[in-house]
């Protein structure tokens, strides 16, 4: 049911092929443009076993499309509405890099300060990572998170003690490791600073000026109204070594001291506005947004993977800000087009970010007068 890289080529090149026929008869660019959109998600879906999905276009402050499809719910066929909420999962690391540098705008946080400035009870190979190097991964720091879930095989507080006692895996700045130890304790300094919990903060900074009524924090122990159920193709526990794979459920475990890596449940919709927000300067200022999307420096000079919370991407004609959960929600900013693209499905392994650059050269093809 998942697309071979070879297969997924040989799909994408036909929709596209596919694409002009698509076009309703005297439409104009931008309707056109919507339509195939339209038909390549649907036939990504189909091909990808997507149950449901999401998406939203924005170019500047005009969002150009937002849909649902599919089914948010497979067992009692219910459908995915424009209300219907999506986990995120690491995608929520985007907003802690805006909540940061909101502290950092007000003159509470110094990216270039220590962690110690901050969290002074930390083990003492920590104290000299800077909060840069916990935004861009490069911290060097043990991850609190492992393949059977929290360290330690406890409780979050024990997972804290047990990570605290691990060796740290490389000098500060040296590499790129990707880990959740980073946005814990992004999580302390921005509360420690914010003089409240980072799920008011964020709710109260980012979430509540913008309208942003639905969005809030949960993982798969909360019972959220609305929420989609999420869904995985990967061979489930059995004897049969050639048990064939079978739609199942999907269980995400978020703890309330890691919400800043991957806590967030929101909607396409929502998404939309932040992100036109963050593309007009209303969160943070113009000069701290390139700041964030600036690829941090690794030691020796070279570029790391991220930026202060979001993975840098794209190629040397579009330049590439993005965010992904879970293998099933991606959104991709293209700063210097004003375009932005939010794909949010319910199913492991969809991995949207994988076919939003598609998208977005659909729109491409749009005069920018059209689309504005």
């Amino acid at each position: 049911m998942r697309a071979t890289p070879h297969r997924l080529f040989l799909f994408l090149f036909l929709a596209a092929l596919a694409l002009p026929a698509a076009f309703p008869a005297g439409a104009g660019p931008l309707e056109n443009a919507n339509a195939a959109t339209r038909d390549f998600i649907r036939t990504t879906m189909k091909d990808r076993g997507i149950p449901g999905l999401q998406i939203a276009v924005i170019q500047g402050d005009r969002l150009l499309l937002s849909e649902s499809h599919g089914l948010a719910n497979v067992e009692n066929r219910q459908p995915v509405e424009r209300t219907t909420l999506f986990p995120i999962n690491s995608a929520t690391k985007a907003f802690t890099g805006v909540a940061v540098m909101q502290l950092v705008q007000a003159g509470r946080v110094d990216l270039e300060a220590p962690i110690a400035t901050y969290l002074p009870d930390l083990p003492q190979g920590w104290r000299a990572v800077r909060v840069r190097q916990l935004l861009a991964h490069t911290s060097g720091l043990p991850d609190i998170v492992d393949a059977q879930g929290l360290v330690g095989g406890g409780s979050e507080q024990d997972a804290w003690r047990a990570v605290a006692r691990m060796p740290v895996e490389a000098e500060p700045g040296e590499r790129f490791a990707y880990n959740q130890t980073n946005y814990g304790l992004l999580a302390r300094i921005v509360e420690r600073q914010a003089g409240m919990s980072y799920g008011n903060f964020v709710a109260g900074r980012q979430f509540a000026p913008l309208g942003m009524r639905r969005s809030g924090f949960g993982d798969s122990y909360d019972l959220v109204p609305g929420a989609v159920t999420v869904y995985s193709y990967f061979p489930r526990r059995t004897d049969a070594p050639d048990a064939p794979t079978r739609l199942s459920h999907w269980f995400h475990d978020v703890p309330q001291g890691l919400w800043a890596g991957g806590g967030i449940q929101t909607t396409a919709d929502e998404l939309a506005q932040w992100l036109i927000a963050l593309l007009q300067g209303r969160l943070i200022d113009a000069g701290l947004r390139e700041r964030m999307w600036t690829p941090e420096r690794l030691n020796d000079g070279s570029q790391g993977d991220w930026a202060a919370g979001w993975p840098v991407a794209g190629d040397t004609r579009h330049r590439e800000v993005s965010s992904m959960g879970g293998a099933r929600a991606a959104f991709g900013v293209y700063p210097d087009e004003g375009l932005a693209i939010v794909v949010l499905t319910n199913l492991v392994g969809a991995n949207p970010q994988t076919f939003i650059p598609t998208i977005a050269g659909i729109y491409r093809a749009v005069p920018l007068a059209e689309r504005r």
